[in-house]
């Protein structure tokens, strides 16, 4: 028997917009991952070769592969890529480690070789470091003698600066003192420094296209440098043009206020029931508080020593937490606060959508909780004890890791098992729901988004320890970037979409509409951009080149977004304009408007300005880096966990309780704080750095001394009072927030079954205002 369309109707959903935007998403996904797949075929089979064995012209062995390995794992179990460098990518206290070594052992054979008694040294010196000779039948690669004394030397220079008995560098006296491990760390540095010097075969620039700049081995900007770039501002100019030419023509069909809301009255928090696994979120938006409050002092501890690194006022704060271990607790804490918020945003939202909840929830809520304890505390300690060198730390299971993936493989696996325990939550929460829904509407979208935050964080676990550097940088960046900066982005689109249907302020269609748009402007640019984070990584060219391009267009969603929140800000006040209910959510609405802003701001102009090649071959790893790093993540994905924190604690707090002065003050004192570190240190820092690359070169712009010069210091300074404002008057008020809500979260009604249309009443045409 074939059902009548009514009967299709009633058994399930039909889709609620058109199969061209379907269409629209799939074609730019296949697109997009086909040419990541080339990609990753490409870094595979034509990054820089680790060689098998380096050795004299001889023939005796200088060093091998396996030592090239070691020294990497130790390099990152002793926290040094949160210290200085490598290839430009790390911390940005301590030097660029292959720049160091570039510029150390190009110094060293020049001095040999104008003691040999030839004419023109600084012509032979380039040829020693530019001629390649590896051979990639054997994998051996031979270094000239004076190559071979500058490595002996350079292990000489690195015994004594991590071996070094005080803090003056701002790392935990004697580091590494085992000459076995100074050998290996030192054969990573010249394998790197090798590859950045050493011309790829057929072309006429190195395997890291030419970077760093060094003039002693005539390091300088190639070709496809200079043209990626002017080709990247046509693709940012002529996208925005066509951007604004289609919104010009269709802004009152998509966007915000493309139909008029229907007139509602809220439901305000204290008639709300709630479930019982939304109420064990509170414990989640309390630890996430305490979370945040300990990485911003952290944080705090992490900026002083570029400000003052002998001393913290009077005390030796590197004896116990030196800069390396401040720095990756900064760094570690900053993604799991924030990705924790998701994770409760996530479970406060399934039964809204669901209208039920399943017996025992609750219970999977708090186990998920407990395993994220673990993850968090467990490995703040592991990496602790593999920094100050405990000897069973050293494994491959509980040494530290690589930048943004510190936290040592057992417990980055332990939190991907988490983060599909919270799938299986959402799952199910909502799988009546999703039986009766056709897969293009928003209950499948907010499942789909879900799912693939654990899927492609678990890439990241394909970047071991072990891996060669580039492939390694390659699956690293897919956690930082495609996680972070495109699907958490989505996720984050379908959460906010879905409770602005949940208010009743926009239509589930339209929402549709702007989530599509969104998926389709942010993975046109977003998922091949990811590539500028390869400029110099020892990928071939076309990894610059498209990285390049597409991640200019990434600034184009973000310029559209920057538009559309001047409509979103207004959807609360428009309804209670309406109606006499006031509107109840002014403080989680006025937080993701700073979304808004901070994402045009940090992730659109800040990391437009280092995504350009020529920009960024003098800029990587300087302090506009991280003035873009704080300005996107604290701006976009900080602000976007308070708000949705917010919004939840608006139901968990009786509203006689709820303490309106402090949201306020939390809101402006965050954005405040956020908005000094940028425009009074980071930013002005990072031109001065900038500027310093280009006129001095990059070596000089990575050294200690300049770095911590007199300038530089007072502008570290001039950072303090916009980090009391964003600690005392931001962090505080929003800890003291989630305490209320943890305090009364067993208050109010409790319920297995929600309404439809739980949060809102659509009035009739006689009740409206």
């Amino acid at each position: 028997m074939v059902a009548t369309p009514s009967q299709k109707d009633t058994s399930q959903r039909q889709m609620l917009v058109g199969k061209g935007w379907v269409q629209g998403v799939a074609l730019v996904m296949l697109f997009s991952f086909f040419v990541m797949g080339f990609l990753t075929y490409r870094t595979y089979t034509a990054s820089m070769p680790q060689p098998e064995r380096v050795v004299s012209q001889a023939g005796q062995t200088v060093f091998t592969t396996d030592d090239i390995t070691a020294g990497q794992a130790l390099f990152q179990a002793r926290g040094l890529m949160q210290y200085g460098s490598i290839m430009g990518h790390g911390g940005y206290l301590g030097p660029d480690f292959t720049a160091e070594y570039l510029r150390h052992a190009a110094d060293f054979t020049e001095h040999q070789i104008r003691d040999s008694g030839v004419q023109d040294p600084k012509t032979r010196n380039v040829e020693e470091w530019r001629t390649n000779r590896y051979d990639e039948s054997t994998g051996v690669l031979t270094f000239t003698d004076n190559q071979v004394g500058a490595f002996e030397n350079a292990k000489l220079y690195y015994a004594d600066l991590f071996g070094e008995s005080s803090t003056r560098y701002g790392l935990k006296p004697r580091l590494i003192t085992d000459p076995n491990q100074i050998h290996q760390i030192t054969a990573f540095f010249a394998w790197t420094a090798w590859a950045s010097a050493a011309e790829r075969p057929g072309f006429d620039y190195s395997y890291t296209n030419n970077w760093p700049m060094e003039p002693r081995v005539e390091n300088g900007p190639t070709a496809d440098l200079l043209v990626w770039s002017g080709l990247s501002l046509i693709a940012l100019i002529g996208g925005t043009g066509i951007l604004f030419a289609v919104y010009g023509r269709w802004s009152r069909k998509i966007g915000w206020h493309s139909e008029e809301a229907p007139a509602i009255a809220f439901r305000q928090p204290g008639t709300v029931g709630l479930t019982l696994a939304q109420r064990a979120t509170a414990w989640f938006f309390f630890v996430i508080a305490l979370l945040f409050l300990i990485q911003t002092l952290v944080g705090a501890a992490a900026e002083h020593y570029r400000a003052d690194i002998l001393s913290f006022f009077g005390f030796d704060l590197a004896q116990l937490l030196p800069y390396n271990l401040a720095r990756t607790w900064h760094v570690q804490l900053s993604l799991f606060w924030t990705a924790a918020g998701f994770l409760a945003a996530g479970i406060f939202l399934t039964p809204l959508i669901s209208g039920r909840e399943p017996k025992g929830q609750h219970k999977i809520a708090y186990a998920l909780l407990g395993a994220l304890a673990v993850v968090v505390f467990g490995s703040l300690i592991a990496e602790a004890l593999s920094i100050h060198g405990v000897e069973w730390a050293d494994g491959p299971l509980f040494a530290q890791q690589w930048e943004y993936l510190d936290l040592p493989r057992v417990f980055q696996i332990l939190l991907t098992v988490g983060m599909v325990l919270w799938i299986v939550m959402i799952f199910r929460g909502i799988r009546s729901r999703l039986r009766g829904e056709s897969k293009g509407n928003m209950p499948w979208l907010f499942f789909f988004s879900a799912l693939a935050i654990p899927a492609f964080y678990a890439v990241g676990l394909l970047a071991t320890t072990e891996t060669h550097l580039s492939v390694a940088e390659f699956w690293r960046f897919w956690v930082v970037h495609l996680w972070v900066e495109d699907f958490l982005e989505l996720f984050t689109t379908v959460m906010v979409a879905y409770i602005f249907v949940m208010l009743g302020v926009v239509r589930e269609r339209i929402a549709l509409g702007i989530i599509f748009l969104d998926i389709i402007l942010y993975s046109m640019g977003g998922v091949i951009g990811t590539m500028h984070h390869l400029y110099f990584s020892g990928t071939p060219v076309e990894h610059m080149a498209l990285g390049a391009f597409f991640s200019a267009a990434e600034v184009i969603p973000l310029t559209f977004l920057t538009v559309e929140a001047w409509a979103f800000m207004q959807l609360g006040a428009r309804q209670e304009a309406k109606t006499s209910a006031p509107f109840p959510h002014r403080w989680a609405v006025m937080f993701l408007v700073a979304v808004g802003f901070w994402n045009f701001l940090g992730a659109g102009v800040f990391g437009f300005l280092i995504n350009l090649p020529i920009v960024s071959y003098y800029e990587i790893g300087t302090a506009l880096t991280a003035n873009h790093g704080h300005a996107a993540m604290m701006g976009v994905y900080g602000m976007l966990a308070v708000g949705l924190a917010m919004f939840a604690l608006r139901y968990l707090i009786p509203p006689d309780k709820w303490p309106e002065k402090w949201a306020k003050v939390s809101f402006w004192s965050l954005n405040i704080g956020l908005a000094w570190m940028v425009f009074a240190t980071l930013l002005p820092l990072g031109v001065l750095q900038l500027y310093h690359s280009v006129g001095q070169g990059y070596y000089e712009a990575r050294e200690l001394a300049f770095i911590t010069n007199t300038t530089n210091a007072l502008l570290e300074w001039g950072r303090m009072p916009g980090d009391l404002i964003f600690i005392i008057g931001g962090v505080l008020p929003f800890l003291w927030m989630t305490w209320l809500g943890l305090r009364h979260h067993r208050q109010g009604k409790v319920v297995d079954e929600l309404p439809q249309d739980v949060l809102f009443v659509e009035l009739e045409p006689a009740e409206k205002k």
